[in-house]
């Protein structure tokens, strides 16, 4: 072939540059993600709202585009192999964009997002045996006038308590429903000003007919939340559903079980529970728990005390102070105490009395000694001093060492409240299980991470509500990649490539969206190829994700999903 004839034919080849985003685009397929919305939402548009959705979560995934950049993205894709047919990229404009949130919000975002969790629960066979919930708070920029007023469709944007420490600037609040260590299955955007304690019961009133829809009754599922759980008004409305939270210290009931576990002494060592591994300068914290019962609003539940040596800071603070406090209030008393005397019986009175003389933590040693002080007067004309013997006292401030013991161990404990039997879930496993909150609290900072989600800027709270909705469907992406990735590399006992090529058997989508970069595809007649081969590293990943290399050419494929075998 001449160079003419070359260089033609090369005009007529398509390159495309990928990075790990057909990866994300068959896990959308599995969910069939597309057909969900369009089967949910007014599809009566230009664009199709299961487009708009796919692309937008595919935008979020790949590193979060500003609304108004939307389109520029989606021209710099291969659009069928992303969104599973060529669109004309200039169809994402902000007029289509804008149409299809406002459609998305009249479908509803909750329950587009239910919807897909249920087929989630199905086609990755989610292990649904514990349900986590949890709320946290964005920060918004701009007044947002009129968006709290009674009516206002979507969320209201307006001042609350922030979980951003940032109560200068208003907010809508995300709540979450999790599986399997932070798959989202449920979720919704919520006022700003919504109360912890309020959205749990909103929750709890629900989740019946949540769990129906998974075909589970109340009995098979743990409710997992945070201590706002635990108010009178949302133990009653648990019903028969079994949870698992965290008995607020503001309970008298807390501190009692506290005080009996450090008494008795009678701890059953769970170990450590490290879920992410850690350095030599930070060990994995060690925990031991304490069985008893706790009694509220004239109900019993089990009290599972819970000793971490990793000591809450703030308690480690006060107990500083509390320290500091008996100090001070002891060295003060010290100060209006007679130091000499003239008779031993008296001093040593008075040292029995000094000894008396404590605070909470501290102590005195006090002690007797003998002074010779001059006498008065003129001394002899021989030149010798006449002398006379004083009682002086003396002593010694120490450390209640046995009562700071105590104080150490309080402020290391804190008491699970539950109602599952214990011939279902021991102590340790009651831990484990809340210990998985931890999935959802990572969710809430991929949620937050201003790489993804940018300053929120749409002019509406009912647009804010669908694009909370984009989010976390990206979220439940992200999950499922993960989750897949390790599940693979558990059942064949093997590890992947991790941070500076060392072997991990817990790698994060993270981590495998830095993997794939730089993918290049060509396509010539309708017939694809990669245009390098993959190295080993990104093989190796793309076996645990079900996948082979078919997925940078092919929008057909799909993965070939690893089953849960415990």
């Amino acid at each position: 072939m001449d160079t003419a004839s070359l260089a033609q034919a090369l005009r007529k080849v398509s390159m495309h540059t990928h990075s790990y985003l057909p990866i994300a685009a068959a896990y959308c397929r599995m969910l069939n993600l597309r057909e969900v919305v369009d089967g949910m939402v007014d599809t009566r548009m230009e664009l199709s709202p299961g487009i708009v959705v796919q692309a937008m979560v595919l935008d979020v995934l790949n590193g979060r585009s500003p609304l108004y950049r939307i389109e520029q993205f989606v021209e710099q894709q291969h659009r069928e192999l992303l969104l599973g047919e060529e669109i004309d990229p200039h169809l994402f404009n902000d007029t289509n964009i804008a149409r299809s949130l406002d459609a998305l919000f009249a479908a509803g975002p909750s329950k587009i997002i239910t919807e897909l969790g249920i087929r989630a629960a199905q086609v990755f066979e989610l292990d649904m045996h514990a349900l986590s919930y949890d709320t946290t708070s964005t920060s918004v920029w701009g007044e947002y006038r009129g968006s709290d007023e009674e009516g206002t469709p979507g969320p209201a944007i307006t001042f609350g308590h922030s979980k951003d420490q940032r109560p200068d600037l208003k907010q809508f609040m995300t709540e979450l429903l999790c599986v399997d260590r932070g798959v989202p299955i449920a979720g919704s955007s919520l006022d700003g000003n919504s109360s912890d304690k309020k959205s749990n019961n909103a929750m709890l009133t629900r989740i019946s007919s949540l769990l129906a829809r998974h075909g589970l009754g109340a009995g098979a599922c743990i409710y997992v939340a945070d201590s706002a759980m635990v108010t009178e008004e949302n133990l009653r409305a648990l019903g028969e559903l079994q949870f698992i939270s965290r008995l607020p210290a503001t309970y008298s009931a807390c501190s009692v079980a506290i005080d009996e576990a450090v008494a008795t002494d009678n701890w059953i060592p769970f170990g450590t529970m490290a879920e992410t591994v850690t350095g030599k300068n930070r060990p994995p914290a060690e925990y031991k728990g304490y069985e008893t019962t706790v009694s509220l609003y004239e109900k019993p539940y089990r009290g599972v005390v819970v000793h971490s040596s990793a000591h809450d800071k703030r308690r480690q603070k006060k107990i500083k102070n509390a320290i500091k406090q008996s100090l001070e209030a002891l060295k003060g008393k010290l100060k209006k105490v007679q130091v000499r005397y003239f008779c031993r019986e008296d001093a040593k009175v008075a040292a029995a009395n000094l000894r008396e003389l404590s605070s909470p933590l501290h102590a005195l040693n006090v002690t007797v000694n003998e002074v010779a002080v001059r006498r008065r007067g003129r001394p002899p004309k021989d030149g010798t001093v006449p002398m006379d013997l004083r009682y002086e006292l003396s002593w010694e401030i120490t450390a209640k060492e046995e009562k700071l013991q105590v104080l150490q161990e309080q402020a290391g404990c804190f008491v699970m409240l539950t109602n599952v039997p214990l011939d279902s879930l021991d102590a340790a496993s009651v831990l484990r299980t809340y210990r998985g909150q931890y999935g959802i609290e990572s969710d809430f900072s991929f949620l937050k991470d201003p790489l993804v989600v940018n300053d929120l800027f749409l002019k509406t709270p009912s647009r804010i509500d669908a694009l909370g909705m984009i989010l976390i469907i990206a979220l439940m992406i992200w999950r499922l990649m993960e989750r897949q990735m390790r599940l693979y590399l558990a059942e064949q006992g093997t590890t992947v490539p991790g941070w500076d090529n060392k072997p991990t058997a817990r790698p994060t989508s993270f981590m495998m969206s830095t993997v794939f970069a730089g993918i290049m595809a060509a396509e010539l007649a309708g017939v694809c190829t990669l245009v390098h081969e993959l190295t080993p590293r990104q093989t190796a990943f793309l076996s645990a994700l079900g996948l082979d290399e078919r997925v940078f050419y092919d929008k057909q494929v799909i993965c070939v999903l690893t089953r849960r075998t415990v």
